[in-house]
């Protein structure tokens, strides 16, 4: 008899559709090639990953298995990427929508923090970040913990008018667990704010992308994923948002233009064709890039979703 399919990591349903198997070989050699990345003890034990489609839309790895603090560091430091993601000086479309849902002098929770960049949207708000990786990196003057959204509602429960998490649902095994102590950390008609990945979009369209892959995003989201989580978490969603493309991820455009499709649906392919596809779109995406910036049809690939505490 074969095995039953895994449950929805948000609403528990038995998951739909088997969307394809993706060897852990194959993906830590990927991470290796692609990033310079060891993400070999993270996804240690596995022999390979089942990528499914859940009937509330969400697209997840079985077996979830997030990236440890050792590949976040090394990934991070690698790609040069924290301080665009979440420096000082970053500027994310994302963090000027979740602003506006901010009302002046509110507490305001950033979950999965990296370097604090919200609290400059927020200016007149009592920020508290939290980021179990990168809360020793956290900017002078910020406060940050080293804590998860669930140990900190444990002494913070009804404390904050809005609790946020930009880019980071996608990088846990259980986003439903998060997303509840973030809403535990709400007072009654606080606001959840969360943007994460859209499926389909942009960065889905890149064939053997191991971003998109585990340890890294371990779900893919839609609208109605989106919306199961905040009704499954006590929270009544109020809209889901489409993110415009912000110009530090620009280059992804180009890529998924460029980048051969693989037969079948599938997303990723050990076949030399795309191997050489993929380094072929960064390449050539990478020369677009810094010649055009964002192209202007360029398509959201992101989206926010904005969900109020009862009360």
């Amino acid at each position: 008899m074969a095995d039953a399919p895994p449950r929805c990591p948000i609403t528990g349903e038995p998951a739909a559709r088997l969307i394809q198997p993706v060897s852990a070989r194959f993906l830590r050699h990927l991470w290796r090639w692609s990033h310079r990345t060891d993400a070999g003890p993270s996804l240690a034990g596995v022999a390979r990953f089942h990528l499914w489609e859940s009937p509330c839309g969400l697209a997840f790895f079985d077996p979830m298995r997030p990236g440890d603090a050792a590949f976040y560091r090394a990934l991070y430091a690698r790609m040069g990427t924290h301080d665009r993601l979440s420096g000082e000086r970053a500027h994310r479309h994302e963090m000027e929508m979740a602003a506006r849902h901010v009302p002046a002098g509110a507490a305001v929770l950033d979950v999965g923090c990296g370097g604090a960049s919200l609290a400059a949207y927020v200016p007149g708000a009592r920020y508290v970040g939290l980021d179990p990786v990168f809360a020793d990196q956290a900017p002078a003057g910020r406060r940050v913990l080293a804590e998860t959204a669930e140990a900190h509602a444990l002494s913070h429960a009804g404390a904050y008018d809005a609790a946020v998490a930009l880019q980071m649902l996608e990088h846990v095994a259980d986003p439903l667990s998060v997303a509840r102590g973030m809403a535990a950390c709400l007072a009654p008609g606080g606001v959840m704010i969360a943007s994460v990945p859209a499926w389909p979009s942009d960065l889905t369209a890149i064939p053997n992308f191991a971003i998109n892959a585990p340890p890294h995003h371990l779900t893919w989201w839609t609208d109605g994923a989106l919306r199961a989580l905040a009704t499954r978490a006590g929270l009544v969603p109020e809209a889901v948002l489409p993110v415009p493309v912000s110009d530090y991820t620009s280059l992804v455009c180009w890529m998924a233009r460029l980048a051969p499709r693989p037969p079948g649906g599938r997303f990723f392919v050990h076949s030399w064709r795309h191997h050489l596809g993929l380094a072929w779109a960064w390449a050539a995406g990478s020369a677009l890039d810094r010649a055009l910036g964002t192209p202007r049809w360029a398509t959201p690939r992101n989206l926010m979703l904005v969900a109020r505490k009862p009360g």
